[in-house]
């Protein structure tokens, strides 16, 4: 019986993990994740004699009270209680187990943490490092890949971009005419980002002197192509971009989603208000892109002094 029903745990996990991947566009170090989650999951329901797909409320609470008593921190467990719900949301909404037994549960509250910003004047340098090796590249082929990895720095800090939506970006979905960029976020979303002229100007330069270098017979229509014509992984794009911190000289902490971070900030500061914001990076809720006015006092302080009738 047990062995039963770890088979079709296995089956269905192989199913739930497709659909996040092609149904729901997740990234794959995302859905690797949550296949993790789940493998741990089912290995401790083994381990307790339990049915992994009928673990029943009490069971699932004792599952999280197992994961407290480890000392897995707050982060870990709510993001296993967060694989579990949705797997057994979409088991259950296709009839494969009768019910649901962690819609109800609740994790520990998570600690708050601001994100982390890139100061202008490291950004400033971090932008430089690609346009520099352009200029003393010895063939057309690393020249290409230089104005490649220039061109994403500059679109992931001109739109706010996730890498995957980086990574996916095809050629249809970029107007340089009227200087924006169809993006596809999480759930396959979509949203038109609006991008600056470095950047267009960037984007121009790299697909009129630089992608054809790159271009093979499997490049299809992906904008941004690696040195064997393929789609530009997000691996190899935060590669690029922990390589592109060591030549620039800045600190290892920084992570190709602190872009992200950045240009909402940033342009936070500058004025941008917070529905702007929320549609440009692709939020579904408008207290998750809240977070960023933590990071921008001056500019609420200033807001405040223009607005409030007593100044």
């Amino acid at each position: 019986m047990e062995g039963a029903a770890t088979g079709k745990m296995g089956s269905l996990l192989d199913g739930y993990l497709a659909s996040l991947q092609f149904e729901q566009n997740l990234s794959k170090n995302t859905v690797k994740a949550y296949g993790q989650d789940l493998d741990e999951y089912q290995r401790w329901a083994q381990r307790e004699g339990i049915d992994p797909l009928s673990p029943g409320r009490r069971g699932a609470r004792v599952y999280l009270a197992y994961l407290d008593q480890a000392g897995y921190d707050r982060k870990t467990v709510n993001r296993r209680l967060s694989a579990l719900k949705g797997f057994f949301g979409w088991a259950s909404s296709r009839g494969f187990v009768g019910t649901d037994p962690v819609s109800a549960l609740h994790g520990p509250k998570s600690e708050k943490h601001l994100p982390k910003v890139i100061p202008r004047a490291e950004m400033e340098k971090l932008l430089q490092v690609h346009s520099l090796r352009a200029q003393e590249a010895a063939t057309a082929k690393e020249r290409a890949k230089e104005l490649r990895d220039q061109a994403v720095l500059e679109l992931l800090y001109a739109t706010g971009a996730r890498i995957q939506e980086a990574s996916t970006l095809t050629l249809g979905n970029v107007d340089l005419a009227g200087r924006q960029v169809r993006l596809f976020g999480k759930g396959s979303k979509e949203r038109i980002v609006p991008i600056h002229e470095l950047s267009a100007a960037s984007l121009k330069r790299y697909l009129q002197d630089g992608r054809a270098a790159l271009a093979g017979p499997r490049s299809e229509d992906w904008v941004f192509l690696s040195a064997r014509g393929n789609r530009y992984s997000e691996d190899a794009i935060r590669l690029m971009f922990k390589d592109t911190l060591i030549q620039a000289g800045l600190a290892a902490r920084y992570t190709p989603h602190d872009m992200r971070h950045t240009f909402a900030t940033d342009v936070l500061t500058g004025g941008a208000d917070l529905r702007s914001v929320q549609e440009m990076l692709g939020h579904a809720s408008l207290s998750t892109t809240q977070i960023y006015t933590h990071l921008t006092p001056e500019r609420l302080q200033r807001a405040h002094h223009q607005a409030h009738p007593r100044g």
